[in-house]
């Protein structure tokens, strides 16, 4: 199940990084930038509700699959991290909490994984509102405007990140509090 519908969708989620990030180097006003940038990251970042919908639906989920949307997202949330750094909009500290921690839960994924303990780090609530939180946040501080000349969308944005980089934090904890018991059990 390497190329189904539902993993062409995720795969483009990874390809959508450099599109992207080669946004900003071209020569077009930093509006027009901001606008293309949000306006990819949203429509990739839907594919990742897409994708699951229709692997269910067409039933072509697979172990693959599920290995392959969780990497897609985190390539594609910490990339546009790294964007928003890079056009100061988006606080250092804020993206190292986010991005240490994708790092710190995927191997600690892996390692439970091998000790055969992987049901002890399954994903959780916790980790997808963290998920929502940064897939809202990310557009409004790509777009960088006023959004129907109402909203603000670096002061919502800046505002949804921090909230993201708490829940970043609280589930880490929780996937680590659930996980060292098992890994006390296996070091004995």
């Amino acid at each position: 199940m390497f190329l189904t519908i539902p993993t062409l969708l995720t795969w483009a989620r990874i390809a959508a990084i450099p599109l992207i990030i080669g946004v900003y180097y071209l020569g077009w006003s930093m509006p027009t930038k901001n606008l293309a940038a949000t306006a990819m990251f949203v429509l990739f970042a839907l594919t990742d509700w897409l994708d699951g919908w229709l692997a269910r639906r067409l039933n072509q989920t697979s172990s693959f699959g599920a290995f392959l949307d969780p990497v897609a997202d985190k390539f594609l949330i910490c990339a546009s991290l790294l964007v928003l750094l890079d056009q100061n909009r988006v606080d250092v500290l804020v993206a190292l909490i986010i991005i240490g921690r994708e790092i710190a839960i995927s191997a600690l994924r892996e390692w439970m994984a091998q000790i055969g303990a992987s049901r002890s780090v399954a994903v959780h609530m916790l980790g997808k509102l963290k998920t929502t939180s940064q897939m809202v946040a990310i557009p409004f501080l790509l777009f960088d405007g006023r959004l129907f000349g109402l909203i603000d969308t670096r002061v919502w944005g800046t505002w949804l990140m921090y909230v993201a980089a708490v829940l970043t934090i609280w589930s880490m904890a929780y996937y680590l509090r659930k996980a060292i018991p098992e890994i006390r059990a296996k070091a004995r």
